[in-house]
């Protein structure tokens, strides 16, 4: 399982459908690893290479994680990279093959956190260039996320990579993503399991709750067993998230 940590320059990798042509439909995939590495291959490689499966166009973000030499607010710069991102593909999107009006954000676990953020934050200014290319991604599917920061329910190491050891009440409520949703926030499709010892199903139920609240299109699967860091889906119920996924995807007419 290939790991990535130290990351101080962002990159994106495109997967392109190979045999099969591209349905238009482009997902920007944030891999997980606690704001500490990076699990490049089973949340990024992998996952982008069952999207070109469904005729979708995949986009693996390698994301920025903390390090002092290039970053003065630590906590600002997954969402620059994340935002940076967004903008480059709908810019691109012709190069690509693939609809501006239809590109969506995948996160696992840290990078569930890091998508929701998008997810609720893509107005804000975190840096100075591009600003006249919307970053708001159309959908999200959010696995085993972290979503929140509060003490009793985020994921602890993600909390203290990210914020630091003690954050304020300030910093805590700002990236607890439950309390960010609006009525602008994309369609979600969240998928968690209630054996989670590591991020607490809380995240994604209160997530959920928050999209309800705002009248956002959502849906959640809750599997009976799974743990944490089950990738595409491992022998249990958790197994069968990507049909589920599929499903949604086409009831929303995102695919064909």
């Amino acid at each position: 399982m290939q790991k990535i940590s130290k990351v101080t320059i962002p990159t994106l990798t495109v997967y392109s459908p190979k045999k099969i042509k591209s349905n238009g439909t482009a997902v920007l995939i944030f891999p997980g690893g606690g704001y500490a590495h990076l699990s490049i291959d089973k949340e990024g490689k992998k996952v982008a290479e069952w999207l070109n499966t469904q005729r979708i166009t995949a986009f693996v973000l390698k994301y920025r994680l903390f390090d002092e030499r290039i970053m003065t607010n630590k906590e600002t710069g997954p969402l620059q990279d994340a935002q940076k991102a967004m903008r480059l593909i709908r810019q691109n999107a012709s190069k690509w093959g693939i609809d501006p009006n239809n590109i969506g954000v995948l996160g696992f676990s840290a990078g569930g956190h890091l998508a929701a953020t998008l997810c609720t934050r893509y107005n804000e200014i975190v840096y100075s260039e591009d600003l006249n290319i919307n970053a708001r991604p159309d959908f999200a599917l959010l696995i085993y996320p972290v979503i929140s920061m509060r003490d009793d329910i985020t994921h602890q190491g993600s909390r203290k990579n990210l914020l630091g050891a003690s954050p304020s009440a300030e910093l805590v409520a700002k990236h607890s993503n439950e309390s960010q949703v609006s009525t602008e926030t994309p369609p979600t499709f969240l998928v968690h399991a209630s054996d989670d010892l590591s991020v607490p199903v809380e995240n994604s139920i209160n997530y959920f709750l928050a999209l309800k609240k705002n009248n956002v299109a959502a849906e959640l699967h809750i599997y009976e067993k799974g743990k944490h860091g089950f990738g595409l889906g491992v022998e249990g119920t958790s197994k069968f998230w990507t049909l589920d996924c599929i499903s949604w995807l086409k009831t929303r007419k995102i695919i064909p």
